[in-house]
């Protein structure tokens, strides 16, 4: 087979890479097909390529520590949550994962595959014990934004928990408030409100203001329009933000 041959006198420091990664210490491509049959016993093998988790349990283990968080923007078949589950019931690590894919296999087999191998797999002599341990599933929503607009199907209580979180750095919660329907919270004694209709333009006048019950010492308002003078606002502590363009998008 073809191979790279480097002489000691090409290399600066007089030293060449002499770590070897052998089959029966990270295993290869087919132990994991059979560890991915094993864990969907009721169809042929999902993945024709996937990593071994001892691969990548080694990788995990030079690279981080035992109470890090372990990301894979390309999850496929969830190999990478095998493996840290695998490394947390050997040394009883602590470490978390955030697995990402955006294909439609994505509940089916790389959520599934997870499952499984927290409830433990395979049969007979061969099953292999489950992992004390948990994890969540979520679907993206609708898209947000739209061309830098927001997207009118996108519901309105998601895009209120949006703008309160990028002004706010925290979550929207409920609140027994008595004031009008656009007040989002009162925080850092400043009151947030989102005066927003979805099919019609709203402006920002002193009939608005004069809905407005939760006293603070500053008011962050969101509308489409603002018709208030200027030295109005600033003698009142009044943030105009225009709708939809003053959202930062996070």
């Amino acid at each position: 087979m073809p191979r790279l041959k480097r002489f000691l006198t090409d290399v600066q420091d007089g030293t060449v890479p002499v770590t070897l990664w052998l089959r029966e210490e990270v295993g290869d491509n087919q132990e994991a097909k059979k560890i991915l049959k094993s864990i969907f016993k009721e169809s042929s093998t999902p993945f024709e390529t996937p990593k071994p988790p001892k691969m990548i349990e080694k990788i995990i283990s030079l690279t981080t520590s035992p109470n890090d968080i372990i990301l894979d923007s390309f999850a496929g078949s969830g190999t990478t949550a095998h493996a840290v589950l695998n490394l947390n019931k050997e040394d009883g690590g602590n470490r978390k994962f955030i697995l990402i894919e955006m294909e439609d296999y994505a509940e089916t087999i790389t959520a599934e595959r997870v499952k499984r191998v927290i409830k433990g797999y395979g049969e007979d002599k061969n099953f292999v014990e489950g992992i004390d341990s948990s994890f969540d599933f979520y679907e993206l929503g609708k898209q947000l934004f739209i061309d830098d607009k927001l997207n009118p199907d996108v519901e309105e209580d998601k895009i209120r928990q949006y703008i309160f979180y990028t002004e706010t750095g925290q979550n929207l919660l409920e609140t027994n408030s008595n004031d009008n329907k656009y007040f989002l919270n009162f925080i850092n004694d400043t009151s947030y409100y989102f005066f927003y209709e979805k099919t019609e333009s709203t402006t920002l006048d002193h009939e608005f203001l004069s809905l407005i019950k939760t006293k603070a010492s500053q008011y962050i308002i969101f509308a489409d329009n603002c018709i208030i003078p200027d030295d109005f606002m600033t003698a009142k502590n009044i943030i105009f933000k225009k709708t939809p363009r003053d959202i930062t998008r996070i």
